[in-house]
């Protein structure tokens, strides 16, 4: 796992498939998403301070997979929209992605993943809550990927966390592997609405600055 400082206050954690990302506020720390299930003590490594929350952006193994060890292990309390709670929780089965033919040989090429442990999930969100890190970061639903997925918007430093709503692999594009992909794009364009500076993605780099425009960008190609 390679740790990126992004912001003096946001840390990317990229792993071989995908990207988690620390939040600091004070000495407290938001965590957003949780890598796959073998990926607990390596985050664990970059804490510096209390994790006290773990925002899932989504249900899928790469993003959840950590997420129930590492809320075990330090009380954190775990946050995600709630519709993916109950796939999370281990309750029900996520629907799968509707690939498009482009997208099949992307996903062959990807080493199988370990599915990701059941998750208490102790706050679920809607569209429009507030949460409490980042002076008050946004729930955006942005569904297409998966019916639950969200974005989170900071809109005091003018961050967004996209999930993958949104990549950022060469350059800013639509996510993959979606469920939906007429609802994947237009949570595209709401994102591109947004006023934001710096963005970061489920997969590939992060955009520092000048994101608004990259979003724009992205959103006009589909």
């Amino acid at each position: 796992m390679d740790v990126i400082e992004v912001l003096p206050s946001l840390r990317m954690l990229r792993f071989p498939v995908g990207a988690a990302y620390l939040w600091r506020d004070g000495d407290g720390l938001t965590l957003v998403d949780t890598g796959t299930a073998d990926g607990a003590a390596r985050i664990e490594k970059a804490l510096d301070g209390e994790l006290r929350r773990i925002v899932l952006t989504h249900w899928h193994e790469d993003h959840a997979g950590s997420a129930a060890e590492l809320a075990a292990r330090h009380g954190a309390e775990v946050v995600a929209h709630r519709l993916e709670a109950p796939v999370i929780r281990g309750e029900a089965a996520g629907a799968p992605a509707v690939l498009e033919d482009f997208e099949l040989p992307i996903r062959a090429s990807l080493p199988p993943l370990p599915p990701a442990p059941p998750c208490r999930v102790d706050r679920e969100v809607e569209d429009g809550d507030v949460l409490e890190f980042g002076g008050g970061a946004v729930v955006v639903a942005v569904p297409g990927h998966t019916d639950g997925s969200i974005a989170l918007h900071l809109p005091g430093p003018r961050v967004l966390f996209t999930g993958d709503a949104v990549a950022n692999v060469g350059r800013t594009l639509l996510g993959v592997f979606n469920t939906d992909r007429a609802r994947a794009v237009a949570s595209l364009h709401r994102l591109a609405g947004l006023d934001v500076d710096t963005a970061v993605f489920g997969h590939g780099d992060p955009v520092p600055h000048g994101a608004a425009a990259a979003l724009r960008a992205a959103a006009a190609a589909v």
